[in-house]
């Protein structure tokens, strides 16, 4: 069952001297619980396409449709409200907030996005914690972690609302080997458990030989669509 539709997508930046198109009249379909990465190289429309998926910018033209909702319907306040319902993200640079402990960082959304009551918060900050390997560490501060142990927060902190889509950029890339195959891992055990949609950005092959599909971009526009074995099996 498909649980992104894109028909039509471009997406036009105006600067004071000309336009830039960053996505050109770009179509696809993602299943439920896919494991997918976007290719190709900087310049591509990679990150601009997950702002888009991510209801934090709008196309210029064609329609971005999730669970069956025309998100760039909606407007701003409803798309917030959606996005913390149904989106998770995990970043390059972990963006942990320094002055949290590792269960205030997992927690963070729960309040701010949700406003779920605190029992339930620790119940679910501690479940994903301990899932993700990091419920010993629960009482540090990210300056205390090592960038792999910074990155497997984030993906509870992803994850902690139950969102249906995770969107990561270069999640891997400030990683090294052991770290990044660490944390790739979690991700697979993350969808695996909890049916979850994981959706890259990544110039990373240790991502990419990991997605089951791969939609190469070049120029903004959709070059090829790769279903690989691991997609197949």
């Amino acid at each position: 069952m498909s649980l992104i539709q894109l028909e039509s997508v471009t997406k036009v930046y105006q600067t004071e001297e000309h336009a830039i198109t960053a996505v050109k009249d770009l179509s696809l379909e993602i299943r439920e619980a896919s494991f997918v990465s976007f290719v190709g190289p900087s310049g591509s429309g990679k990150s601009t396409l997950l702002n888009l998926l991510g209801c934090l910018d709008q196309p210029t033209t064609g329609t971005v449709s999730i669970s069956g909702t025309v998100v760039n319907r909606l407007n701003r306040i409803e798309r917030a409200k959606f996005r913390g319902e149904n989106i998770g993200f995990v970043f390059q640079n972990f963006n942990l907030l320094p002055v949290l402990t590792v269960f205030e960082n997992v927690e963070y959304p729960l309040f701010m996005v949700q406003d779920v009551p605190k029992e339930e918060r620790s119940k679910r900050v501690l479940a994903l914690l301990d899932k993700v390997g990091m419920l010993d560490q629960k009482n540090k501060f990210p300056n205390q972690l090592s960038g792999g142990q910074k990155q497997r927060v984030a993906v509870a902190r992803a994850l902690v609302t139950s969102p249906k889509i995770v969107l990561a950029d270069e999640p891997t890339a400030n990683l090294d080997s052991a770290s990044a195959f660490q944390v790739i891992k979690v991700l697979h055990k993350m969808r695996d458990e909890f049916g979850t949609t994981f959706i890259f950005a990544t110039h990373d092959p240790r991502i990419v030989q990991e997605a089951e599909v791969i939609y190469t971009l070049e120029d903004g526009a959709l070059k090829e669509r790769q279903v690989t074995e691991k997609g197949q099996g």
